[in-house]
C-alpha cells in the first residue's frame, strides 16, 4: 500500500482529470471572492457568455481597498467605489453570498472564512489572493490564484494545477518566552529565504505546531508564500475540530459524525516520503524583525543587521535594500525609532493578536510621536475587543480602534504610510512601497508592535512583558 502525505491525500482525492506530461484538472470546494481580483473575472464570464456552475460554493467579502474610518459613508475614493459596486452587482446577479461594507460577516477573507466554518479540513479552497494559504491551517489545501483562474473557477468549479513538491518543516521543542507564532513564520523564512520553498507545498509538523492555537496556525500558514511555497498546511487535530464545530457553514448531527470519520484520516502516513525535509529547534527562536525589503531579512531582535558577508545574497541587490531602509551593515535594529505601528492584515487581525497586543499596553500609554492603527479581521473579533474589555485597556492608553480591513497591510485605501516613514507592522510583506510610496516597514509580531507602540522604538516585549501574561 503507497504511504502517502497529508498533501497527496487532499490533493489526489480532488483530481478530476489528470493531463499526461501536463497539470491536474483539480476541484475546488470553496471558492472566496474580492472586490479587487473578481470584476475582471466576471466580464470575462459575460463575453464568453458563461455562467457560475455553483454559486454555493463561492462566497465574497469586501475587504482589501476598503476604508477603516467611517464604513457607514459612502466611499469616496472613485476606484473603491467602483470595484465595491461591481462586487455587489455580480454577486447579486449570480446569487453568490456577498459581505458588503455594513454586513455583521464583513472583513478579511482570511479570517472571516474560518470564523464561519466555511474553512473546513481536507477541503480544497481558493481565492483571487495569495495569502489564501492561510486556510492551510484546517488540513486544507490552500492558494492563491489569478483573476483568469476566478473565472475558470467561477464557471467550471475546477482549476488546472501541476502538482507542487512535497515539503515537510519541522519545529520541535518549546518556544521561549515572548516568542509567538509570527516569530516562528519569519524565523523558518529567515533561514529558507524568500525563493527557499519555491515549487513547494509545505506542511507544517513538530510539537510547536502541534502545541499552537489554531489562530497561530493560520498566521503560519499565511506565511507561507513569502518563502516562496504555492501554500502551507497542518494536520486537523481536536483544536481544529473544536474549532470549528458549531460555527454557521460545518456540518451537523448526523453529517459532522461522517466528516468526522474522514478528518481523522488525513494525516501523513508515517513512511511518506517528502521531497524536501528541514528541522529546527524551538530554542532557536527569539521575537523577530525584518530589516530589509523582503520578509528573508529577518533577524532575532536583540541581534545586529548582517553584513554583505554574512548572507547568501547578491552584494548589490542587498546594500540597495539597507540604503531604502536607512540601515547599516552591523548595526541594532534595537531602540531605532519609529513613525508608525500598524496592527492587522490577514496574518495578525485575530482575536488572539489583540490580546497579545493589550497584554503590553496595559497600565501604559501610547508614545508619543507615533502613529498607531489598531485595525480588526472582521466584525466578529472587533465585537471580543468590546466584550472582553480589550477596547477599554487600549482607549485608557490613548489607541483607538479602526474598522475591519485589509488596511496599511496593502495601502489600497487612504491607510497608506508616508514616504520615507518607519514602521512596525504585524502584517506579511515589507517589499519596498508596500505599505505606501516610499514606506518603511519593519515586520514584527504583535508583541513587538505593542512594545513599539508604548516606547516609540523597536523593543523588545520581553523587556515589557509580565510572565503570567503571556
Amino acid at each position: 500500500m503507497e504511504m502517502k502525505t497529508l498533501f497527496d491525500k487532499v490533493w489526489d482525492s480532488h483530481v478530476v482529470r489528470k493531463i499526461e506530461g501536463g497539470p491536474d484538472v483539480l476541484f475546488i470546494d470553496r471558492h472566496f471572492i474580492h472586490e479587487v481580483t473578481s470584476p475582471v473575472a466576471f466580464l470575462g464570464l459575460k463575453n464568453r457568455g458563461n455562467s457560475v456552475l455553483y454559486p454555493e460554493r463561492t462566497f465574497a467579502t469586501a475587504d482589501h481597498n476598503t476604508p477603516t474610518l467611517n464604513q457607514h459613508m459612502p466611499v469616496e475614493d472613485p476606484l473603491s467605489a467602483i470595484q465595491l459596486k461591481a462586487l455587489q452587482e455580480n454577486t447579486a446577479e449570480w446569487n453568490i453570498e456577498h459581505w458588503g461594507l455594513g454586513h455583521r460577516k464583513n472583513g478579511i477573507v482570511h479570517v472571516v472564512g474560518p470564523e464561519n466554518g466555511i474553512t473546513l479540513p481536507g477541503a480544497t479552497i481558493v481565492c483571487g489572493d495569495s495569502h489564501t494559504s492561510t486556510h492551510g491551517a484546517f488540513g486544507a489545501i490552500a492558494f492563491g490564484i489569478g483573476t483568469s483562474e476566478v473565472e475558470m473557477v467561477l464557471s467550471t468549479q475546477c482549476i488546472m494545477q501541476p502538482k507542487p513538491k512535497k515539503m515537510r518543516i519541522t519545529v520541535d521543542g518549546e518556544l521561549g518566552f515572548g516568542v509567538t507564532p509570527k516569530d516562528v513564520a519569519l524565523f523558518i523564512i529567515s533561514k529558507l529565504t524568500t525563493s527557499g520553498a519555491t515549487g513547494h507545498f509545505v506542511e507544517y509538523a513538530g510539537e510547536v505546531f502541534e502545541n499552537m492555537s489554531m489562530e497561530g496556525r493560520m498566521t503560519v500558514c499565511n506565511m507561507s508564500i513569502e518563502m516562496g511555497a504555492r501554500g502551507g498546511m497542518v494536520a486537523p487535530d481536536q483544536k481544529t475540530f473544536d474549532y470549528i464545530k458549531g460555527r454557521e457553514y460545518t456540518p451537523k448531527g448526523a453529517d459532522w459524525d461522517k466528516a468526522m470519520e474522514y478528518w481523522q484520516t488525513l494525516k501523513t502516513d508515517e513512511d511518506a516520503q517528502f521531497d524536501m525535509e528541514f528541522n529546527f529547534d524551538a530554542q532557536e527562536i527569539e521575537p523577530m524583525v525584518t530589516y530589509g525589503t523582503n520578509p528573508g531579512m529577518g533577524i532575532g531582535i536583540t541581534q545586529k543587521i548582517p553584513t554583505a558577508n554574512d548572507v547568501q545574497a547578491n552584494e548589490v541587490t542587498f546594500q540597495k535594500s539597507l540604503e531604502y531602509m536607512g540601515f547599516e551593515q552591523g548595526a541594532p535594529l534595537m531602540g531605532k525609532k519609529v513613525d508608525y505601528v500598524f496592527l492587522g492584515s490577514c496574518t495578525n487581525a485575530r482575536i488572539e493578536d489583540f490580546r497579545a497586543f493589550a497584554s503590553i499596553v496595559k497600565g501604559r500609554k501610547k508614545a508619543d510621536g507615533i502613529t498607531v492603527w489598531l485595525v480588526p479581521g472582521s466584525h466578529v473579533v472587533e465585537d471580543k475587543i468590546k466584550e472582553e474589555g480589550i477596547l477599554d485597556i487600549l482607549t485608557e492608553a490613548g489607541f483607538s480602534l479602526r474598522e475591519p480591513g485589509c488596511s496599511a497591510c496593502l495601502a489600497m485605501n487612504d491607510d497608506k504610510i508616508p514616504a520615507g516613514k518607519l514602521a512596525v507592522s504585524t502584517s506579511n510583506r515589507n517589499f519596498e512601497g508596500r505599505q505606501g510610496p516610499g514606506a518603511r516597514t519593519i515586520l514584527a509580531s504583535p508583541l513587538v508592535a505593542a512594545a513599539t507602540a508604548v516606547t516609540g522604538k523597536v523593543t523588545d516585549p520581553r523587556e515589557l512583558l509580565k510572565p503570567e501574561l503571556v
